[in-house]
């Protein structure tokens, strides 16, 4: 099986997927404890001195990655997975707590977070991680799907019942790219 993200702030839409394409499971699953600071660059720590933003960073991350971990062993007990397929981010993004407090960099610092830890859980799990393009995977898929594209990534709103929006295509989308006809990133 295969796990496509859909990310934001603290969340997630995670599909699961046979490698026939059909959904196995559609969840919401949580990247932050409870009461941490779902977005600590951006907002929470802006008007923080250094030392104490570099703390708060420190908090938010070891709950992420338990957070990450706790949701990524609860899919494993789904079976088997292969691999996750996270949205890509730019590998050269700034590491420099200083540099990521800045324009334009702040704005995005978060997201990079969440998904930099995934990633992380999930090669610790022995998982491919796969890269995908947010803007393009729809179509992507549906290149690689052929005369099924509509019925992989839309059938699922009909057979399994809201909710399966743009967030879950796109999860289950980032699964059929994730085959094992292509390379992991």
């Amino acid at each position: 099986m295969r796990v496509g993200i859909a990310h934001h702030l603290g969340w997630a839409v995670a599909v699961t997927a046979s490698a026939e394409h059909r959904v196995v499971d559609r969840r919401r699953i949580e990247l932050v404890e409870p009461g941490m600071a779902a977005a600590p660059v951006h907002h929470e720590g802006k008007s923080l001195p250094d030392a104490a933003f570099a703390e708060l960073l420190a908090e938010v991350r070891a709950s992420v990655h338990r957070a990450s971990a706790a949701a990524l062993e609860e899919l494993a007990a789904l079976g088997p997975i292969r691999s996750l397929s996270l949205c890509a981010w730019d590998p050269d993004f700034p590491q420099d707590l200083a540099t990521q407090r800045r324009v334009p960099y702040e704005a995005r610092a978060d997201s990079v977070m969440y998904r930099t830890i995934l990633d992380d859980v999930a090669r610790a799990r022995g998982w491919a991680v796969h890269l995908y393009d947010a803007k393009s995977v729809e179509a992507a898929a549906a290149r690689v799907l052929g005369d099924r594209a509509h019925e992989v990534l839309h059938g699922p709103r009909a057979a399994l019942g809201p909710p399966w929006a743009k967030d879950h295509r796109v999860a289950l989308a980032a699964t059929v790219l994730a085959g094992p006809d292509r390379s992991p990133a």
